[in-house]
């Protein structure tokens, strides 16, 4: 095994240690997805691997941030789990932070800001010890339903450095990303705040309820797919 590649598992291993109230990442929730750690466990007690990254998957209400800043996006909604479809009228709007006025289409200018409802599958990152160990890995995740699964990194040994194979296990069929909102300068000026006294612009619907409420069972039924090819992928990966 690689002293390089021990050095940096032991690293990873401290940091996931961390208690969730101290730990944060790079993601909106800032920390690990309940509906993956038992995976994360068990690939990170195989000696050749260790997770860098990680996402169980989720469905999410996205604003865009304002066009040509870096950022300043703002995340109004995120489930990494099946979520119970609202029913009472204006419901579903609150929970994915719409105005719930009346449906509008807005003008596109360069101002409007629109809100993505997207569904987002697993992605895995996972640090191999060797090339064979990786391609092992990728194996598992391409027989699991992961298409879009690769090796990535350094993939050549040298005198003075040891190969570090990236393995990405991902797969793009079973998301999606539609516009369901907007908001425009005129609305940052209507700014109002939310439950968690969060100041969020007023955001203007786009679609109606209705067609809320399939999207959202839509990615109910494909969160019920990811866990099923996350499974399969443990499954797959343990045995080999």
């Amino acid at each position: 095994m690689p002293a390089s590649f021990e050095a940096r598992k032991a690293r990873i291993l401290s940091e996931l240690d961390t208690p969730d109230e101290q730990y944060e990442d790079l993601s909106p929730k800032g920390s690990l997805d309940i509906g993956i750690r038992d995976l994360i466990s068990e690939i990170n007690a195989v000696p050749q691997y260790v997770t860098t990254s990680s996402c169980a998957g989720r469905v999410a209400a996205y604003l865009e941030g304002t066009k040509g800043a870096k950022g300043g996006g703002l995340w109004l909604f995120t489930s990494h789990d099946a979520i119970e479809v609202p029913t009472t009228d204006g419901a579903v709007y609150e929970l994915l932070g719409l105005s719930s006025s009346d449906v509008q289409a807005p003008t596109i200018t360069d101002e409007a800001r629109f809100v993505h409802l997207k569904f987002e599958p697993m992605i895995l990152h996972i640090l191999a010890s060797t090339l064979p160990a990786a391609q092992t890995a990728t194996s598992a995740a391409l027989t699991a339903g992961f298409r879009e699964s690769g090796i990535t990194g350094n993939l050549s040994q040298s005198h003075n450095h040891a190969a570090s194979p990236m393995v990405a296990v991902r797969s793009s069929g079973l998301a999606f990303d539609c516009v369901i909102g907007y908001s425009t300068p005129e609305h940052d000026d209507q700014e109002q705040g939310d439950s968690e006294g969060v100041t969020r612009p007023r955001i203007v619907p786009m679609v109606s309820e209705a067609y809320l409420r399939t999207l959202l069972s839509i990615a109910n039924q494909r969160f019920k797919t990811n866990e099923e090819r996350r499974e399969r992928f443990r499954g797959t990966l343990m045995k080999a």
